[in-house]
């Protein structure tokens, strides 16, 4: 079972925030996944995320805090 509260590693995508809404943004072995919890489905949107500490999401942007600096995904792009 997949368990994102009280997780820095996790965020929930809040629905009418832009992009994402209701689903849960993670980083796990090193990739930025997205699950939704309607279809079940895991998708890799970022690889070679290395040392996370944190992830948030603001707007559309998902921004995954490492410790050699910020990796930024805007999911309105893929970029």
């Amino acid at each position: 079972m997949l368990r994102f509260k009280n997780n820095p590693l996790a965020c929930e995508g809040i629905i009418g925030d832009g992009c994402g809404g209701g689903r849960w943004f993670f980083v796990e072995d090193e990739m930025l996944k997205v699950y939704d919890p309607t279809t079940k489905d895991i998708r890799v949107l970022l690889f070679d995320i290395k040392d996370a500490l944190s992830v948030t999401k603001s707007g559309c942007v998902v921004s995954v805090e490492c410790k050699n600096g910020i990796k930024k995904l805007d999911l309105s792009t893929l970029k």
